[in-house]
């Protein structure tokens, strides 16, 4: 029985369990998290891997990197610091049509580089509308001195979402939409109710792009460093926080910057005095809008101590992530924790684990002689930031079996020889231009994401693309970076992500709108992505050489070679 089964079989034996794995994946018979266990049974029943072997790929230092992440971002949901950043990002900019698409563009991108993209949705949507209800109303003499209440505003707090956090993931396709309590558009005018779209839609699109602009902000991202790590272990942990923000950041704020132009010339017109909001009655209306705003942020009171400890310990973890191992200079990591060859031995998330623990170490409020009122002449202490009920509430746990689960995927591939198999079979490839692969790879992965999960997409995608280069001598992260990227571009239907099913929810969208609106939006996201992987990621990933670390047994005549043009 040692010798079961026949070694050629495994390649058979493995590729028939991720066919099988996508087939669930795709139809989703069964939970993603449910279908990502399969390994667990299948390798070992196959003679693929041992199940020792298997468990251990499902916690892995990514895995980690996810939850530390997610402390961070329930704690910033916990105590609404995230509600403080946009009202007052939104009072700076102001609310003049195309400066308040921005606006809300910029900070929804922002506050999903660090929480979930779905949560970010539900709490921008609501406020989103309460401001156009705003701007569409006639204005009275009140509104404009005072600004209207708007019960919209009430939706976000508690909002059933954040218990459906889910860091970016597609929820199994159920999507678990906002209240919507009669959330219809009040536009009348056909101008408004494009506006309204236009607004709608500008909250959903720069969630899913702000998410890939940081390793943890959204899940692909860590499922391309979990699999990097697992097929090439001695890459020197060459996608890290620091080198993935150098990169996908620049590529995040021009898909951004594209997208609100294109936004605003298809729902606003090309009438840009108009659109920037300047004449009587639409600055009067803009200063009701702003009333709103202002008065929501009044609402919310002095920063809380709680607030200003998590906004410390937020920042800190940034600069810890982004001084770690930068790469050009010595990090902390390099200095302080070292190993035999100088590299780091902290990684990525041991900094995230260190900050989520201190989470459950300080006080929301400043420790006081505080009497207890259920036990006179005891003192209370104040609670944590953080407590465990409310992180097992927010936390998906069901993304920690998903990554997993790809994990082992990719594992397995490695392991049979499957990932060998498929190397030799698309050697034709070399003789196709790199930035046409690129460019095909981007394509293939955006359209694939709008009917798929983004996870299932690059989990399934990036082992046979790290074989294809190996095979061909292609830098690995050459065509696994644009896979991941494009991951995220699922801007056409309303069940591509739950951002886009909230914002769909909310009324006023048809299924034509949206498929109308992100078809061009896609092309622009492939194109985009194929500039960054053709031109700053060069330097920054060293991909103008094959690396010795790819370098493996069906390889071994690879020589040091700049992909072809």
């Amino acid at each position: 029985m040692s010798n079961w089964p026949p070694p050629p079989l495994q390649e058979a034996y493995c590729a028939y369990s991720i066919i099988l794995m996508a087939l669930f994946w795709c139809t989703e018979a069964l939970p993603l998290a449910v279908t990502a266990l399969f390994p667990i049974i299948l390798y070992p029943m196959m003679g693929i891997m041992d199940a020792s072997e298997v468990c251990i790929e499902y916690l892995k230092d990514s895995n980690i990197l996810f939850i530390g992440g997610l402390l961070m971002a329930i704690a910033v949901e916990h105590w609404n610091l995230h509600k403080r950043i946009a009202l007052r990002v939104l009072l700076i900019i102001g609310v003049r049509p195309a400066l308040l698409l921005l606006g809300f563009m910029l900070v929804t991108a922002f506050l999903s580089m660090w929480i979930s993209n779905t949560a970010t949705t539900a709490m921008m949507v609501p406020i989103a509308h309460a401001v156009l209800d705003q701007l569409h109303r006639t204005p009275t003499g009140k509104d404009v001195e005072e600004g209207s209440d708007n019960p919209t505003f009430e939706l976000q707090e508690p909002s059933p979402q954040k218990k459906e956090t889910k860091f970016g993931e597609k929820d199994n396709g159920q999507v678990h939409p906002v209240p919507a309590a009669s959330l219809e558009p009040t536009a009348q005018q056909p101008e408004e109710l494009r506006f309204s779209q236009g607004m709608s839609l500008c909250v959903c699109y720069s969630a899913s792009i702000g998410g890939i602009a940081t390793l943890t902000g959204t899940t692909p991202n860590l499922v391309l460093q979990g699999q990097v790590n697992s097929l090439f272990p001695q890459n020197g942990n060459v996608v890290n926080f620091a080198s993935w923000f150098g990169f996908a950041f620049p590529a995040m704020a021009i898909l951004l910057l594209l997208s609100w132009l294109w936004l605003q010339i298809l729902f606003l017109g090309f009438n840009f005095r108009k659109n920037f909001g300047i004449g009587g009655q639409a600055q009067e209306r803009a200063r009701a809008a702003f009333r709103v705003i202002q008065t929501e942020h009044k609402l919310l009171g002095p920063m809380t101590f709680a607030e200003k400890a998590v906004s410390l310990l937020f920042v800190t973890l940034v600069v810890l992530w982004f001084t770690r191992e930068p790469g050009f200079f010595v990090g902390w990591g390099n200095l302080a924790f070292p190993d035999k060859d100088g590299k780091s031995m902290a990684s990525d998330g041991t900094v995230a684990i260190f900050i989520g623990i201190i989470l459950f170490l300080v006080p929301s409020k400043i420790p006081g002689l505080t009497p207890d009122p259920e036990n006179p002449g005891r003192l209370k202490a104040p609670p944590a930031l953080l407590n465990w009920k409310t992180v097992n509430e927010k936390m998906p746990w069901n993304i920690v079996f998903l990554l997993g689960g790809g994990f082992a995927l990719a594992k397995g591939s490695e392991k049979s020889g499957l990932s060998e198999w498929l190397g030799d079979k698309l050697t034709p490839l070399q003789n196709v231009p790199s930035p046409a692969i690129a460019f095909i790879i981007c394509l293939l992965i955006a359209t694939f994401t709008e009917c798929t999960s983004n996870v299932a997409t690059t989990t399934l995608f990036l082992p046979i693309l790290a074989s294809m280069a190996q095979a061909i001598c292609l830098h690995p992260l050459y065509v696994m970076l644009p896979c991941t990227l494009a991951a995220s571009l699922a801007f056409m239907l309303p069940v591509a992500t739950p951002p886009n099913a909230i914002v769909f929810s909310f009324g006023g969208l048809k299924v034509s709108d949206m498929a109308r609106t992100g078809f061009l939006l896609n092309i622009i996201g492939v194109l985009v992505i194929t500039l960054a992987i053709n031109s700053w990621s060069y330097p920054i990933f060293n991909l103008h050489t094959f690396p010795s670390w790819a370098d493996t047994n069906n390889t071994a005549n690879c020589l040091a070679t700049t992909p072809r043009p």
